[in-house]
């Protein structure tokens, strides 16, 4: 989104400077005509008069200052329109060129625009007045006698002419405003969604730490402890708890590495699918007094897609790490079931059951990282979970995934 916005406001800016620019051809255009036809004018009707020489030496002095003025090399030089001495001249030459040759007085009009562009609202309102009274003067002198038309049309050219450029640059203004506020939101919203992506990405992360070396230590912890009570009366158990403990270190160590690679269950990642993997992680834990079995019911039309198959993985290691430190159970039973439309995984066991109402809304410690996690992966997909127990009834938690899942993010 950053890169977004930088083209954005390159894009913005290029339009912006695009009209700008066809806007001062125009007006310099605009300019040049006026002058090149009011010197034509003169010249044919009065070439023989001694007044000729300045009027010509006036209209080139006046393009020469013009465009000394308004051309880039201009601008780089600091003599651009943005200089008020340079304006001044440009307004005294013309004053004096009109005083000579009054059909000059429509050039004018685009000293207005440049008025409006260098100066402060009240100096520029005071200059266009100026040039409009010279214009108004201008007309009469030429026409001879007094005519209302000419006496009012200036001030009626010079206001239309003003209304329209402030009108221009109060959209080019408007313009600008929305430009730059829509840069600003666009921001704003790329700041938002990575901030969001970086908490989904914690959670995330949280809930495999949770699901993998949480339960693991958990494990370990458990069977190291029974190893310790049973030590001096009971070696061979004692050692029969060490080698799991350390079969599970060795499992973790593995989801350690994968975590550093592509965050894949280290079971899918030896090559024998979900059955396979599920398989394995029931004999995993199948320790330390709990027995897991597993069940597969029927075959899947197509092969899962890989996220759909880590996260079954992930809630059955989280479904049964909630077994092992909360259930008291002495067996379990992993059952995956595949149906037309849906892959369902079901996680019972014999334990002491509890209240899943309050356990789906705790948000704290361990079992807030167990059952709110395994809801959360399976609404990632668009599944659902289902859990019920009761006090001294055991539990059975379903979480059922719809099969032809083609959006969801990564699990």
């Amino acid at each position: 989104m950053a890169g977004m916005d930088g083209e954005g406001t390159r894009e913005s800016s290029w339009y912006g400077e695009t009209e700008e620019r066809w806007f001062r051809v125009l007006l310099h255009v605009g300019f040049f005509l006026l002058l090149g036809s009011s010197l034509t004018r003169f010249l044919m009707r009065h070439t023989d008069e001694g007044r000729a020489p300045w009027v010509v030496a006036l209209a080139v002095l006046l393009a020469a200052l013009y465009v000394t003025g308004t051309t880039p090399s201009g601008a780089r030089t600091g003599t651009g329109i943005r200089r008020p001495w340079w304006l001044g001249a440009v307004v005294a030459v013309w004053i004096a060129l009109v005083f000579l040759a009054p059909s000059f007085a429509w050039c004018s009009i685009p000293l207005f625009y440049l008025s409006l562009r260098t100066l402060r609202p009240p100096a520029a309102a005071a200059l266009i007045t100026l040039l409009t009274a010279v214009a108004v003067v201008a007309q009469l002198r030429l026409a001879g006698r007094f005519d209302l038309d000419l006496l009012l049309a200036p001030p009626a050219v010079s206001a239309i002419a003003v209304a329209v450029f402030v009108q221009m640059d109060r959209q080019t203004q408007r313009q600008r405003r929305l430009i730059a506020d829509l840069v600003r939101t666009r921001r704003e919203l790329a700041a938002t969604e990575r901030r969001e992506g970086t908490l989904a990405e914690r959670q995330r992360l949280s809930m495999e730490i949770h699901d993998t070396l949480a339960q693991g230590l958990s494990s370990q912890q458990m069977l190291l402890q029974a190893a310790d009570r049973v030590w001096d009366g009971e070696p061979a158990t004692a050692r029969r708890h060490v080698r799991a403990a350390t079969a599970i270190a060795e499992h973790n160590l593995t989801e350690a590495r994968r975590f550093v690679h592509d965050l894949a269950p280290a079971d899918l990642a030896e090559g024998g699918g979900l059955e396979e993997a599920l398989r394995a992680l029931a004999a995993r834990e199948s320790t330390g007094g709990l027995r897991v079995r597993c069940h597969v019911d029927g075959a899947p039309d197509r092969p899962l897609p890989g996220r759909v198959e880590s996260a079954l993985v992930r809630i059955a290691q989280g479904a049964l790490a909630n077994v092992r430190e909360h259930a008291g159970a002495g067996t379990a039973a992993l059952t995956l079931t595949y149906l037309d439309d849906q892959v369902v995984l079901d996680v019972a066991d014999d334990g002491h059951g509890f209240d899943p109402a309050a356990a789906l809304a705790d948000t704290g410690g361990v079992r807030g990282h167990g059952l709110p996690a395994i809801r959360t992966r399976a609404a990632q997909l668009g599944g659902t979970l289902t859990v019920e127990s009761a006090p001294g009834e055991g539990t059975v938690l379903s979480a059922a995934i719809p099969l032809g899942v083609a959006g969801g993010p990564p699990v």
